[in-house]
C-alpha cells in the first residue's frame, strides 16, 4: 500500500525537464564562473508589500521590539561568520554555504529588507500554528520556513499556474491530499488544514527520497523530475550533485530555503526588526452547522468583517456552508467567542433573506409558443496556466460543460486554444 502512495505521489506534479547537451558542473557555478541567469526567483519575491501591509493592519511600520534599531542598510558580514551562524543553528535539516546561498541572503537582507519584517511581524501568527503541526508528525522545526519561500506568508497567493494559498497547492496535489476545493470553499487558503496537507506531502516526499533537501525541491517541482535528475547525474542522490539537472526554479530552491532559515533567525543582526501588526493574533475556532454569511455574524456581535475575512480566507464568498452532516469552521478574535455563543442561535436568522439563498419552489413559465431564442455563448482564448475547472469558475460553467460544447475528450488544454462558453 505504502509503494502504491508513493508512485500516486510521484504524478502528482510533474514538471517536463528539457534536456541540456552541455550542463556546467555545480563546482564551476560556486567558483564563480557560472551563470546566474540559471536561477529563477519564486513569485513570493514579487509579493506587494503595499498590499501586505494593509491587509495586515500594518498602517505604520513601527518595530515590535524597542531595543531594535531598523536600518535601511545591511550591514556587511564576512562569509565565515555567516557560515558558523549557520552551522549553529539548532536544525535536523543541513544547512551548508556556498555563493548561491549567499547570493540569496543578500536578496532577503538587501532587497527585501521590509517584506523580512513583515513576514517577522505576520510570522507571529502564522509559526506557532506550523509549530504545533511540524510536531505532531514529528517533523523538523525548520521546514516552517518553506513558507515564506512559497508565499511570503500570504494565504490568498496564487501563482501563474494556480498554485494557491501559504503553501502553494495545485488543485491536483491538495484534493489529493484532502482539501476541499469548490465554488464556496478552497481549503488551500485555510492555514490550519493546508499546514496539516503541506506537512503530511513533506513527510511522504522524505519517505522516497530519504534526503530533506530532495523531499524539498519534489516539494517544488514533483517527484518525478528529482527522480529525472537523480538518473541523468548518474544515479547520485544528493542536491549539489543533481543541482543542474533540475528545473531552473529548483536550483533557486532548496538555497532560498536555507537563507529563508538564517534570515528569520539572524535578522537583528541584519538590523531588521518585526514589524507591528495589529491583528487579532489570540484566536477561537468554532464549528458551525448552518450556512452563515459574514454579514449575520458581524452585524449580530459587531466583530469586524474585515477580520472575519482576513481570518478565515478559504471562504471565497464570504460564506460558511455548514451542515449538521458536515460543520464548517470559523475563526474567531478571541473575546468575540462568548458573544458568538450567547448569540449563535439568532445569527442564523439575521438578514437570512437578504445574504443567504433560500430555499425555493419555481415552475417555469412562459407562452404557449415561446419563441426560439438562439443560445449565446462567448469565445474564450486560453491562456498559460488556465485550467478548464478555473475557466468554468470565472463563467459560472462546469468543465464537463466545457467540455461537450467543445467536443473535448480530456481536460487537456493548451494556450492559445478557442473554446466556446455558454
Amino acid at each position: 500500500m505504502k509503494n502504491v502512495l508513493f508512485l500516486i505521489i510521484g504524478f502528482l506534479v510533474c514538471l517536463s525537464v528539457q534536456a541540456n547537451d552541455s550542463i556546467p558542473r555545480v563546482e564551476d557555478y560556486l567558483s564563480g564562473s557560472g551563470d546566474d541567469r540559471e536561477i529563477a526567483l519564486p513569485e513570493s519575491f514579487d509579493t506587494n508589500m503595499d498590499s501586505l501591509l494593509q491587509d495586515w493592519h500594518m498602517k505604520t511600520f513601527i518595530p515590535i521590539d524597542r531595543n531594535c534599531k531598523f536600518d535601511s542598510l545591511n550591514p556587511y558580514v564576512s562569509d565565515t561568520v555567516m557560515m558558523n551562524r549557520l552551522a549553529d543553528m539548532p536544525t535536523i535539516i543541513k544547512m551548508p554555504y556556498n555563493r548561491i546561498i549567499r547570493q540569496f541572503i543578500d536578496k532577503y537582507e538587501e532587497t527585501r529588507r521590509k517584506q523580512v519584517a513583515v513576514m517577522l511581524g505576520i510570522g507571529d501568527y502564522y509559526f506557532p500554528m506550523f509549530e504545533q503541526m511540524l510536531e505532531k508528525y514529528r517533523m523538523p522545526n525548520e521546514l516552517k520556513y518553506l513558507s515564506v519561500v512559497e508565499s511570503a506568508l500570504n494565504p490568498n497567493a496564487t501563482s501563474r499556474v494556480g498554485a494557491t494559498g501559504l503553501w502553494q497547492f495545485m488543485f491536483g496535489t491538495g484534493k489529493s491530499y484532502g482539501l476541499e476545493i469548490n465554488s464556496l470553499v478552497d481549503e488551500r487558503r485555510d492555514p490550519q488544514k493546508s499546514t496539516e496537507a503541506a506537512v503530511r506531502y513533506l513527510k511522504d516526499l522524505y519517505g522516497i527520497f530519504g534526503d530533506w533537501h530532495l523531499a524539498i525541491a519534489a516539494y517544488n517541482c514533483g517527484p518525478g523530475n528529482v527522480n529525472k535528475a537523480i538518473r541523468r547525474a548518474g544515479g547520485k542522490k544528493d542536491y549539489w550533485d543533481i543541482y543542474y539537472y533540475l528545473p531552473r526554479e529548483t536550483r533557486g530552491y532548496v538555497p532560498l530555503f536555507i537563507a529563508a532559515n538564517y534570515v528569520m533567525t539572524y535578522y537583528k543582526e541584519h538590523r531588521i526588526c518585526p514589524v507591528r501588526t495589529e491583528y487579532p493574533l489570540h484566536t477561537d475556532t468554532l464549528m458551525l452547522s448552518n450556512k452563515i454569511h459574514f454579514d449575520q455574524i458581524a452585524g449580530v456581535i459587531g466583530v469586524s468583517k474585515e477580520d472575519l475575512v482576513k481570518l478565515n480566507p478559504q471562504y471565497r464568498r464570504e460564506i460558511i456552508p455548514g451542515t449538521p452532516d458536515k460543520p464548517q469552521s470559523v475563526c474567531l478574535p478571541a473575546n468575540y467567542t462568548l458573544a458568538f455563543i450567547d448569540f449563535q442561535d439568532s445569527i442564523p436568522n439575521y438578514r437570512s433573506g437578504d445574504l443567504l439563498n433560500p430555499l425555493l419552489t419555481v415552475e417555469p413559465s412562459g407562452q404557449e409558443k415561446a419563441p426560439v431564442v438562439k443560445a449565446k455563448f462567448h469565445i474564450y482564448k486560453v491562456r498559460k496556466g488556465d485550467t478548464l475547472y478555473e475557466i468554468g469558475l470565472k463563467y459560472h460553467t462546469t468543465t464537463s460543460a466545457i467540455k461537450k460544447r467543445n467536443g473535448l475528450r480530456s481536460s487537456t488544454i493548451n494556450p492559445g486554444q478557442r473554446l466556446k462558453i455558454y
